[in-house]
């Protein structure tokens, strides 16, 4: 545990001492931003033996981080950023919305024979029978960011180099196909003595498992290339928008991780099926991103292969208090206040994502620097929320 007990919830930790007692974990490590979660805590990484519970991952299934860093400086940046998110929140659909047509990836640049994209449309026909009607929206969705949590923003490190970054996942066909796995997992005959029925599981070598991996790892697909999607439409705003100003831009190779997602690894001389909610995969050299919230800026990370947390991190600051306490909690004056010098939503809609509902990052990172090494602190300059 990378958490001092005393600051976590209790609700979290009898969540915690549930999961560890199911008879099919072989270890559960906690992340500093641990907090309770909707089946499996948040800031979790639970190593099944033969097994894999989808309330674990959780509905947004492959929810990750995408980074840029550009060659702009914050000298290159305009005193007043709205007309950029403006332009950002034009070119992606945010909250509910989708595009009105599927993005061009070809345009995008991110088609071509090995984007593998004709081949990954093709596996739609093979997910579960009641989502197969979907694919326009999911077609539709790819390329938006959602709401909640979820965000597109612009950031300078500490050399005053800028950073595009965000945070999304796979939308609605993740949640409908989590959803149907796991109503399906609670009424499996072994899973109805279980202590809370939220951690049902599937069971290796039988069907529902396998046709649950199958939509797991394309909806993990799907999510990782909505982000990639969504960037490249972030990366077309900013050139058109500095190119207008004389200003040509180039983009570094991006960075990217899941931190809600599944994979199959070994430790201890065991297979496992690892479910990282809520933490990213920190192996030696793998670079991660570490969020904050609105007003708190990021990390670039490094990972140091520690194989007592499954080589793993935290996913962000974590949150401190529940969406409707945040709501009941803070006004619109107390965003305005707390996100002072950031271009954002400063309304009642956004509330709920305040910074002070959120864990301190700096802390969160001091406590896992046998985790990861810092590459670089990122300081957020505009954030576009759904």
């Amino acid at each position: 545990m990378w958490a001092d007990p005393a600051d976590v919830e209790d609700a979290a930790l009898a969540q915690l001492r549930t999961i560890s007692r199911l008879p099919w974990v072989h270890g559960l490590r906690v992340m500093p931003d641990v907090h309770l979660g909707k089946g499996a805590t948040v800031g979790s990484v639970v190593a099944m033996r033969d097994a894999v519970s989808p309330a674990a991952v959780g509905v947004d299934i492959g929810c990750g981080m995408t980074a840029v860093r550009t060659d702009l400086t914050t000298e290159d940046l305009p005193e007043d950023l709205r007309g950029l998110r403006h332009e950002i929140e034009r070119a992606v659909p945010v909250g509910f919305h989708a595009h009105d047509v599927a993005p061009d990836v070809d345009r995008l640049g991110l088609g071509g024979a090995g984007a593998g994209w004709d081949t990954f449309w093709a596996g739609f026909g093979d997910l579960h029978e009641k989502v197969r009607d979907r694919e326009s929206k999911a077609m539709k969705q790819m390329g938006s960011l959602g709401g909640g949590n979820h965000f597109i923003e612009v950031t300078s490190d500490d050399g005053g180099r800028v950073w595009l970054m965000l945070h999304s996942g796979s939308r609605n066909i993740g949640k409908e196909l989590a959803e149907r796995h796991i109503a399906a997992a609670k009424g499996l005959d072994h899973n109805l003595d279980l202590p809370d029925r939220d951690l049902a599981v599937f069971l290796a070598g039988t069907a529902p498992m396998q046709a649950y991996l199958r939509d797991l790892y394309w909806v993990q697909d799907y999510a990782a290339r909505n982000r990639a999607v969504m960037m490249a439409l972030v990366r077309e705003v900013v050139t058109t928008y500095f190119g207008a100003r004389g200003r040509d831009v180039a983009y570094d190779r991006a960075i990217s991780c899941h931190h809600n997602y599944v994979a199959q690894e070994r430790y201890d001389d065991v297979d496992l099926v690892v479910t990282r909610k809520g933490a990213i995969r920190a192996g030696t050299g793998d670079y991660g991103l570490i969020p904050g919230s609105m007003g708190t800026g990021s990390y670039v990370v490094r990972g140091l292969g520690n194989e007592q947390s499954y080589c793993s991190a935290s996913h962000g600051a974590g949150r401190r208090m529940s969406r409707t306490r945040a709501r009941k909690t803070f006004t619109a004056d107390d965003l305005v206040a707390q996100t002072a010098g950031v271009e954002c939503r400063k309304d009642l809609g956004v509330v709920d994502e305040i910074p002070a509902a959120y864990k301190d990052l700096e802390s969160v990172i001091a406590a896992q620097t046998d985790l990861v090494s810092v590459e670089a602190r990122l300081t957020t300059l505009l954030c576009v929320k759904g």
